[in-house]
């Protein structure tokens, strides 16, 4: 919990703009996701990618982005081995939160099952699914990227494919059919091999937007962003259709048919999935640095959201929760609306007043 106000000059608004609205982005698809009266694409699914499914990968990036950005600050004035263990301990610190958070798999009765469950079983029960989300599978892939992540563009690039294609190996052996078959939430226990792409994307993206060390023009990086956006939607489209027939293109609703394991899908993260998801992180961003770097732009509600993300992302349950009780799933579409504005803005109000009183909630 930080109570210190960072000045300005020192944040890269882009950034902080980027990551609000994709909080108000989590906000929206979380509450309307389960009312008939909203279209597919506001909803998450398993066998395409949504504007909902976007989401997600969108916070990988912006973690990407910054953890480059501080850990090569703390490298240059702490060393090596104390700007290592401060990403360490912050993503201990993440799964120990998401751990209070999601909770673990199943439960016990009595002593006497505990006993019968035994260390195996109770490992293979309790952690399948639900401890496996968003927060950690950020640590997770954190931490799995911390090797290389002060390292150059061609070491970042290379670990990026090479954990794409273990996810793909171990997905042909067995994962794929377990992940399915479970089902995990957001990619599983071995989620983090492919939530790792956008880390990775979001970390060249940092080196885009800060220029290399003497590098005159610094002044306009979009070029650059907006290129390695198109390729990598591109890549992961084709990815897509590798399954033994064209895909439809993302945010179009497949016809009914069985996945396979280059089919975009947020529940086994596939590689396909992630790479065009990353692509896309890096096109929203890129449209941010436009707006707010090169321009003016400025969305206080973003700020606020941005700067307290973690706050915003615990707190936006418990508001749900208390708006949606009398909000069935059949509500017409003018109620559902006002029921999320209501939410909405009851989410803003409270990280609001922790920005006013300059209480920052970072891991």
């Amino acid at each position: 919990m930080s109570t210190a106000h960072q000045p300005v000059k020192s944040r890269i608004v882009s950034l902080d703009q980027f990551r609000g609205y994709t909080v108000a982005g989590m906000l929206l698809v979380n509450f309307i996701g389960g009312f008939q009266a909203v279209g597919a694409i506001w909803k998450h699914h398993n066998t395409y990618c949504s504007y909902a499914d976007t989401i997600m990968p969108q916070f990988f990036f912006a973690v990407g982005f910054a953890l480059r950005l501080t850990f090569l600050r703390r490298l240059k004035t702490l060393g090596v081995w104390p700007a290592t263990r401060a990403a360490v301990a912050r993503n201990l610190g993440l799964i120990l939160l998401g751990f209070v958070i999601y909770h673990l798999d199943g439960q016990v009765k009595s002593w006497e099952v505990l006993q019968h469950l035994g260390l195996r079983g109770f490992l293979a029960q309790a952690f399948s699914r639900e401890l496996f989300q968003t927060l950690v599978h950020i640590a997770l892939a954190s931490l799995w990227v911390l090797p290389v992540i002060a390292a150059g563009t061609t070491t970042l690039v290379a670990f990026l494919i090479a954990s794409a294609a273990l996810h793909l190996a171990l997905s042909r052996w067995f994962y794929f059919q377990y992940a399915w078959g479970l089902p995990v939430i957001d990619g599983g226990p071995l989620g983090f091999l492919t939530w790792s792409i956008p880390v990775l994307v979001g970390s060249l993206a940092y080196d885009v937007v800060a220029g290399s060390p003497g590098e005159s023009d610094r002044s306009n990086p979009v070029p650059k962003l907006l290129a390695g956006s198109i390729v990598l939607m591109g890549m992961g489209y084709l990815l897509s259709c590798l399954g033994g027939s064209y895909a439809p293109p993302p945010f179009v609703e497949p016809a009914e048919g069985i996945p396979d394991l280059w089919t975009m899908s947020q529940r086994t993260g596939s590689v396909s999935y992630q790479t065009f998801a990353a692509g896309f992180s890096l096109a929203v961003y890129t449209l941010f640095v436009l707006l707010c770097d090169l321009g003016s732009l400025r969305v206080g509600c973003f700020r606020t959201f941005g700067q307290n993300a973690l706050a915003a992302y615990i707190v936006h349950p418990m508001v749900a929760d208390a708006v949606k009780p009398y909000m069935p799933g059949d509500s017409p579409l003018w109620y559902v609306a006002a029921g999320f504005l209501l939410y909405f803005a009851i989410c803003y109000l409270l990280i609001r007043y922790l920005e006013k009183n300059a209480i920052f909630l970072r891991l």
